[in-house]
């Protein structure tokens, strides 16, 4: 790899053991990669503090921040002193919600460890917006922007939708980049492998939230990591909501590695069909209709079999401020069923907004809970005696069966504020 002479003094230890461990640690991952040389990026987003399962042994034992980044983002045994960030950095969503130890049955030490390395982190430069959607709380990068992000539903909106340029990175690139301002020059920093590679036809047009997370869901399966172009023939009647593209990333990230995408007519590199394929032929053309849908549906609902629901969680990813005011609607004047639980997660940002604007007690006031920082399927919790989840998440739908053993319904916000109601999942698709 071919290195500046900044690179290079940081390397070589200049700027202290911190800085000289993760140069080497990106020097390494960059070879790995077969990338030339290094580029710079001033917008890092990370997660850097000791919330995260498995974690907390380790920090409650060394009790050491130091101690924490050295072994989990620089891979090292060595503990060395954290610099002083270098990039713009946010900090990414939690292994937990401080706020509701209780509720997640949270040790007492561990929510105490967190908040010295809150603080710890913070004092370095990092901000704490601790959520998968920092483009909701204002980083938004600009077009060609190189940036260093981890966080796959964060990574497919930073490419498609903003048309800045990010590889899906880990912790430890990302804290390296995050110390150093610097990150390997592969994958969708190259303009030449952000061009289409799949043409998908739309005979179907979506339209709500759940559509547009099954043609996502769609799309993930059949190309994996490479880069779908969505063409509608007729041209879309309702150009796609933030929260539309949020949860159609989120799934396509979910059911594949789809790390960027397309849309003519809507996301910045694709003003045309040729624009979006930058004079590549593609590889295949598919059609995505009625049939497809429901295919789709019945796939992502497979491992639903008992109609009672004891939860419902909505908020992967973190709830918009929209789609918070839409959940709070739908519960006025009803009640959360005895035998059931709801959870809605947002970034602490946007629930401190929700607080203000009245909604937080609505949804309170219904017997629901607005959490933040985290989700079920970071966390890894879910209520006791949970055996049945409702869901307006595609990606949710997708991995919390896996990781806690529960059977999922998806479907759309309003299904799932009738299941928290009713104790009972009456879904269909619309």
């Amino acid at each position: 790899m071919r290195l500046t002479d900044e690179e290079k003094a940081m390397l070589d230890g200049r700027d202290g053991p911190g800085v000289q461990k993760a140069m080497d640690l990106l020097m390494r991952y960059g070879h790995a990669l077969d990338a030339e040389r290094l580029v710079e990026t001033n917008n890092v987003c990370s997660i850097l503090t000791a919330s995260m399962p498995f974690q907390r042994k380790y920090a409650l034992r060394t009790q050491s921040m130091d101690a924490v980044f050295s072994e989990f983002t620089l891979d090292s045994s060595e503990a060395v002193p954290i610099p002083k960030f270098k990039a713009f950095t946010s900090h990414l969503q939690l292994g937990m919600d401080p706020a509701q130890g209780e509720r997640m049955a949270l040790p007492e030490e561990a929510i105490a460890f967190y908040r010295r390395s809150e603080a710890h982190v913070s004092g370095l430069g990092a901000q704490m917006m601790n959520t998968c959607t920092p483009y909701q709380l204002g980083n938004v990068p600009t077009r060609g922007e190189h940036c260093a992000w981890m966080e796959s539903s964060a990574v497919v909106y930073c490419n498609s939708v903003l048309g800045a340029r990010t590889n899906t990175e880990g912790r430890e690139s990302s804290g390296a980049a995050a110390i150093t301002g610097r990150i390997p020059y592969w994958g969708f920093h190259i303009p030449e492998n952000r061009r289409g590679t799949h043409l998908f036809e739309l005979d179907a047009e979506p339209e709500s939230v759940e559509d547009w997370g099954l043609l996502g869901y769609f799309i993930g399966e059949l190309v994996q990591e490479r880069v779908p172009v969505l063409h509608s023939p007729r041209g879309l009647r309702r150009s796609p909501n933030l929260a539309r593209l949020k949860h159609f990333g989120a799934a396509a990230s979910s059911s594949g590695g789809v790390e960027m995408y397309h849309i003519v007519g809507v996301t910045p590199e694709a003003t045309t069909l040729e624009e979006a394929f930058g004079g590549n032929r593609p590889v295949e053309v598919i059609r995505y209709g009625a049939a497809e849908r429901r295919a789709t549906y019945e796939r992502i609902n497979a491992t639903g079999e008992e109609r009672q629901v004891q939860y419902v969680m909505l908020g992967c990813p973190h709830y918009t401020l929209e789609q918070i005011w839409e959940a709070a609607s739908l519960l006025e004047g009803r009640r959360v069923h005895d035998d059931c639980t709801l959870w809605i997660f947002t970034p602490r940002a946007i629930k401190s907004l929700a607080d203000q604007s009245g909604a937080t007690k609505k949804i309170e006031d219904a017997g629901g809970v607005l959490m933040s920082d985290t989700c079920s399927a970071v966390a890894k919790v879910v209520p006791k005696g949970t055996r049945s989840v409702a869901l307006d998440s595609v990606k949710q739908a997708h991995y919390l069966p896996a990781q806690m053993g529960v059977k999922a319904w998806f479907g759309s916000t309003e299904q799932c504020i009738d299941a928290a109601c009713t104790g009972r999942w009456n879904g269909s698709l619309q």
